[in-house]
């Protein structure tokens, strides 16, 4: 493959890092983590403020990652009937002017449905901004690799990563501020009645980043236009099977909307609005000294009883029903790939890349991951909620969040040790300081933001063993990947069979898993790929699709558990977490499976050096 402009990997001996075109491409990567990250906040302040379940709300996330893919499917469309790569057509650097413009789009998009106070138009408005940072990962990932040695470029991802791990930091802290207007508590009933007017102002600044992010690039000298002039491999079978697919997951995800336009869900709708005004006449009850109260409140109470008994025996079937339905877009997901295999291995004319296992394997890989790391994200503030988690209200998990992402900062600084000349002691003394640092950089920012940091000092411990987990990786992708899924198991089931702050750690702490992931599945799923590398790459990319799928399906699980176990408190989202864990599983699975596949073709990873952790 050849690269235009500085950028050029047939080149002999090593090839000096541009690091001036990688300082100004990672500031992409801060946008995608800020953004991301923020959605875990807005996700408990939509539930209230629009009176959505958990599943509703977990579309927000839904509407972000399904972008991602909808978005590397329409450039893998171009290339398998066009011949040629839009993205290598336009270049990396415009490839990523246009990402960033058509993000802006989106940021527009956001503050006219905010302005309408429109939920299904802010969800729109996410998923335009989404569409652009497919764009701009689809570029950026590959772009990082190639300003510099190409046996570095992991590390140079890793370093992307990085900072995208800063942005995912203060975003909940930044987006916190703008919905609440405090650091202070306040109640879910006081989050009901804030006005959306802060959202404008916070996505006109985000609009305008993008617009100056843009122009930074467009205008940047040290940015090569990175213009790949290689033919793209032809996979049309490929193509027709993911558009199946597409199809397919459409078809499972239609009824569950549909349900809520239902004639049982507007009853059970209503039913909640009825059992919502017995709770505040209890209340205004409970505060007057009347000698007739105390039987007005039993009477009240019993209705309200008799009403939630009517209210869940109508819910109960709607909620088992949607949770069938999104389990089957789970199947659609995990069968069609193992089908295209399948049908591969018997004729591989027309799959390209996908006759490889490895890589197959790793689409189901990212999926869950890019699952699993959002679905922990957007599901922890409500789980903080329950009294036996803290108690928290929606305002007060902001601190908690930023934890949780910046724990991907703690392992992903780490990690990005390797894409500079240290020496081996130097690498090993930094090992152990540099996620120190991060973590005092994750307490020092929620601090200023005047957050009680109070119940996280002792999340130190979780970084040490972190600490420890990367001295016995060795920079190695599948001893890595080993180890960290089934630390990552681990602490999930800690975390499910425990309560209070050893529960919020185990939880916590799958950021710290999760944040050596993504070069480590990357770097495995394309390996003995050759001239397919780069069709194998947009596979990948393509599978953030599970950011999109796996929390909704989480959400749903919660509603369904609880409703079915009315009488315990908080029953529902914490038992939810089987389904963290069960993606873990996955990724443990994949880490053995794939160092006998790589072997059977003569490939020994962790034999090869200049790996990133």
């Amino acid at each position: 493959m050849s690269v235009t402009q500085d950028i050029n990997i047939e080149n002999k001996g090593p090839i000096p890092t541009n690091y001036g075109g990688l300082t100004t491409l990672v500031t992409v990567f801060f946008f995608w983590g800020f953004i991301a990250s923020g959605n875990s906040v807005f996700i408990p302040f939509c539930k209230h403020y629009f009176s959505l379940d958990q599943f509703q709300s977990q579309l927000i996330d839904f509407a972000f990652y399904t972008a991602y893919y909808i978005g590397a499917l329409g450039l893998f469309a171009y290339g398998a009937f066009g011949g040629h790569d839009l993205v290598g057509k336009w270049g990396y650097k415009k490839s990523i002017v246009y990402g960033l413009l058509f993000s802006a789009v989106g940021a527009a998009a956001m503050i006219i449905a905010v302005n309408a106070n429109a939920f299904a138009g802010m969800l729109v408005g996410l998923f335009i901004v989404a569409l652009g940072f497919s764009v701009q990962q689809t570029a950026a990932q590959p772009f990082a690799s190639a300003l510099g040695d190409p046996a570095t470029g992991t590390s140079r991802i890793t370093l992307g990563g990085a900072i995208n791990s800063f942005g995912t930091t203060i975003g909940p802290l930044v987006i916190a501020l703008a919905l609440f207007g405090t650091a202070k508590a306040i109640s879910d009933e006081e989050i009901a009645a804030l006005g959306l007017s802060k959202v404008i102002i916070l996505y006109c600044c985000v609009g305008a980043l993008f617009i100056a992010a843009a122009s930074l690039f467009h205008f940047s000298k040290k940015v090569p236009a990175g213009i790949i002039k290689e033919p793209t491999e032809k996979a049309t079978k490929a193509f027709y099977g993911l558009l199946i697919m597409s199809g397919l997951l459409i078809i499972m995800f239609v009824p569950v909307f549909a349900s809520y336009r239902s004639v049982e869900a507007k009853e059970v709708a209503r039913l909640e609005t009825v059992i919502g005004g017995y709770t505040k006449q209890i209340d205004s009850l409970g505060t007057v000294p009347n000698p007739t109260a105390a039987t007005q409140i039993a009477q009240v109470t019993t209705l309200k009883n008799n009403t939630q008994t009517t209210h869940d025996d109508l819910k109960a079937p709607l909620e088992r029903n949607r949770m069938y339905w999104l389990f089957g877009a789970l199947c659609v997901v995990i069968i069609g790939l193992l089908t295209f295999n399948l049908s591969a291995k018997k004729d591989e004319r027309g799959w390209g890349a996908m006759k490889y296992p490895q890589l197959v394997l790793g689409m189901l890989a990212i999926f869950l991951y890019v699952g699993v790391e959002v679905t922990v994200g957007s599901n922890l503030a409500e789980l903080l909620k329950q009294t036996s988690f803290g108690g928290y209200k929606s305002s007060q998990v902001a601190p908690f969040i930023s934890m949780y992402w910046g724990s991907l900062m703690i392992g992903r600084w780490a990690g990005s040790i390797a894409a500079f000349n240290f020496s081996s002691m130097t690498k090993k003394i930094l090992t152990f300081l540099v996620p120190l640092v991060a973590f005092g950089v994750v307490i020092l920012a929620n601090t200023i933001a005047q957050y009680d940091m109070t119940p996280l000092y002792w999340y130190v411990v979780c970084v040490l063993i972190q600490i420890v987990a990367f001295y016995i990786s060795d920079e190695k992708p599948v001893r890595t990947m080993i180890l960290f899924s089934s630390l990552a198991v681990t602490a999930m089931l800690i975390g499910i069979f425990s309560t209070g702050i050893i529960a919020v750690y185990a939880f916590l702490s799958a950021g710290l898993c999760c944040s050596i992931m993504w070069p480590s599945i990357f770097a495995l799923s394309i390996a003995g790929l050759g001239k397919y590398t780069s069709q194998g790459s947009a596979f990948l990319v393509m599978m953030i699709l599970g950011g999109g799928i796996i929390p909704p399906i989480q959400g749903k699980l919660a509603d369904f558990l609880q409703i079915n176990n009315p009488g315990v408190e908080g029953y529902g989202i914490h038992a939810s977490f089987w389904v963290a864990a069960l993606c873990f599983a996955y990724l443990l699975f994949f880490s053995f499976r794939v160092k006998t596949i790589l072997k059977r073709q003569g490939i020994d990873y962790d034999q090869q050096t200049g790996i990133s952790h």
